[in-house]
């Protein structure tokens, strides 16, 4: 029977087939799954023992006996940190780049099969992307970047894509109140990514000013990110880091044709000002004391 439940269960089923969770030799490597998602850690620079496993999500028990598999194999080095004894530190050996480097093309291949045999590639990491922020919610990094970082760009370019489609007149960032980089520095401001796996699914900006005030700028969060309280955290975050850089007022300004919007200020201790900007997109304008 065709049921919400049978469903999620086909899908799990479906997606432990194509990682290869049950397979002994994963890719064809010789090693399980799970080796082979500990070399991956540690190749993308995780070097602390206790930050792989915690990444993982594995108990301490199988994480040291995979650790013990791979250093049998001579593909990495684990030692004692130099500066606190009672962690561990790992790294690759010139085999276990080889080794990471071989992983890395056969998932890539792996990766590049599925999307090119399927008719709807785009539909199809779309839905990947919704729920790969669902299951990883828990394991968001919120990370204070320069806004002209590549990821950075990223989100702000997809938020001025989404204002175009929304706003009637379209958008034109060289027509808006756009903020210099600068004024979302520290001791200024910040601008402030949330990254799921490493990809970046959301922002925020704090721009300083001289005029008493600091605002709020460029809150997106990805499509495939929304309703799970993303823009909240966001709000956290970025309120927390004004305090930080001893900010008392904030304020910013949105649009009408962005309820969701409108809706999280309005119930999140926000009150609604009198414009204070000459910006042509804005109708609604807040301020928050901190």
């Amino acid at each position: 029977m065709l049921t919400d439940i049978s469903r999620f269960r086909r899908f799990s089923r479906a997606v432990t087939s194509e990682v290869g969770a049950l397979d002994t030799s994963f890719l064809g490597l010789g090693r399980p799954l799970g080796s082979a998602r500990v070399l991956n850690a540690i190749g993308q620079g995780r070097s602390d023992v206790a930050d792989v496993r915690s990444y993982l999500g594995l108990d301490s028990g199988l994480m040291s006996r995979l650790l013990r598999s791979l250093e049998e194999e001579g593909l990495i080095e684990v030692s004692s940190d130099k500066q606190d004894g009672r962690k561990r530190q790992v790294k690759l050996t010139e085999a276990g780049k080889a080794a990471f480097a071989d992983y890395e093309r056969l998932s890539n291949e792996r990766a590049a099969d599925l999307l090119s045999g399927h008719s709807k590639p785009k539909a199809l990491l779309e839905a990947m992307d919704l729920i790969a922020s669902a299951l990883g919610r828990q394991r968001w990094q919120f990370e204070e970047r320069d806004p002209r970082d590549p990821d950075s760009v990223y989100c702000l370019e997809e938020y001025y894509a989404e204002l175009n489609r929304r706003f009637e007149i379209g958008f034109d960032v060289t027509l808006s109140a756009d903020p210099d980089a600068e004024d979302m520095l520290a001791p200024r401001g910040c601008f402030i990514l949330c990254l799921s796996d490493g990809l970046p699914i959301g922002c925020v900006g704090l721009k300083g000013t001289d005029k008493g005030y600091a605002e709020i700028k460029r809150l997106w969060v990805s499509p495939a990110a929304r309703g799970l309280g993303m823009a909240k955290r966001l709000m956290v975050e970025v309120e927390a880091r004004a305090r930080e850089l001893g900010i008392t007022l904030l304020r910013l300004d949105t649009n009408s044709k962005l309820p969701e919007a409108v809706k999280l200020y309005q119930t999140s201790g926000w009150t609604e000002i009198d414009r204070f900007n000459e910006d042509p997109y804005p109708d609604f304008f807040f301020e928050k004391a901190l």
